[in-house]
């Protein structure tokens, strides 16, 4: 039943309402760029994202030169994204329907996973399954990137469905992360190199946001918290 609603909040977000992921190009360009250091050989490197959105990761890599492949459970965020980078060679066959549990891709296959603002939407039993598919998934030593909104207080965001009667959150969030927990999820699997808050300014701002935006990075700098950051993490697979 979870994974019913998370779907359809999903479908209505990438498919409905794309200008919802607006606000990320400087998030998810921080990550490309995390990839692509990631990927700093000259040898070619194989980069997994999953949770598509509307597929600005997928271009931003593009464009920095990564070898990208896709997955989302949503069957027409992926056809929609197979249209939208068709100029891609062979991608597609590289993007594919599939849910993070259950990842359709052979073991050892990727460099570098990325799971941007996905592993807060998932349950307990489903975050235990996804970290083991992502190790069974990444070569050796391969390098797991990501984020999650930092110290979410869930109940703030909950919404209540007059049709159904049923209460959730917004976005369809499970899980609320910080520092020590996000260290605690991961450091079992894989050798932790860096988790760390961090703010993005949203695009689009007038000048009352940028201003706003402007003193949480000067606070963030100071590690100083605030509402609004990201955590981001960077581990390697034992």
């Amino acid at each position: 039943m979870e994974q019913i609603v998370q779907d359809k909040i999903w479908d209505y977000y990438q498919n409905e309402k794309k200008e919802s992921f607006a606000n990320a190009k400087s998030r998810l360009l921080y990550l490309a760029k995390l990839a692509k250091k990631s990927c700093s050989s000259s040898e070619e490197k194989l980069v997994l994202n999953i949770g598509v959105g509307d597929g600005l990761f997928e271009v931003l890599a593009f464009r920095l030169g990564l070898q990208i492949f896709s997955l989302d459970p949503n069957s027409k965020t992926i056809e929609n994204i197979k249209n939208k980078l068709s100029f891609i060679k062979n991608y597609n066959i590289r993007a594919k329907v599939g849910y993070i549990e259950s990842v359709p891709f052979s073991k050892n296959f990727f460099d570098v996973v990325v799971v941007s603002e996905l592993l807060e939407h998932l349950s307990n039993d489903s975050l235990s399954l996804a970290i083991l598919e992502i190790k069974r998934i990444l070569k050796p030593g391969g390098i797991l990137i990501g984020s999650v909104p930092a110290r979410e207080t869930l109940d703030n965001l909950n919404v209540f469905c007059p049709n159904c009667g049923s209460h959730f959150h917004v976005w369809g969030h499970q899980q609320s992360f910080d520092i020590s927990r996000m260290k605690a999820v991961l450091k079992d699997i894989f050798d932790v190199k860096e988790i760390f808050e961090k703010y993005f300014i949203s695009g689009g701002l007038n000048w009352k946001g940028k201003i706003v935006s402007g003193l949480k990075l000067v606070l963030n700098f100071f590690k100083i918290k605030g509402s609004g950051e990201n955590i981001i993490f960077i581990v390697k697979k034992k």
